[in-house]
């Protein structure tokens, strides 16, 4: 079991997103950029790489700096 908070890969759909919780049999994880939680078999959630919590920091900088100058990059 993947501890909520960590960062995370659904390997079903190639999502890579921060474990919010567990709600019956699946794993609820939140986009990077923020967005929509999905549910996901937790068989198929590994935890993040350190080149893939990298790409996230880059990511979630982008979505916040977007928001920041009114959607404007």
């Amino acid at each position: 079991m993947i501890a909520e908070g960590a960062l995370a890969v659904d390997t079903q759909r190639d999502r890579l997103g921060y474990v919010m919780g567990y709600e019956g049999p699946y794993v609820q994880l939140r986009p990077v950029a923020g967005g929509r939680e999905w549910d996901a078999d937790p068989a198929r959630v590994r935890p993040a790489t350190d080149e893939e919590r990298l790409w996230s920091v880059r990511e979630r900088t982008r979505a916040l700096n977007s928001a920041s100058s009114g959607g404007i990059l």
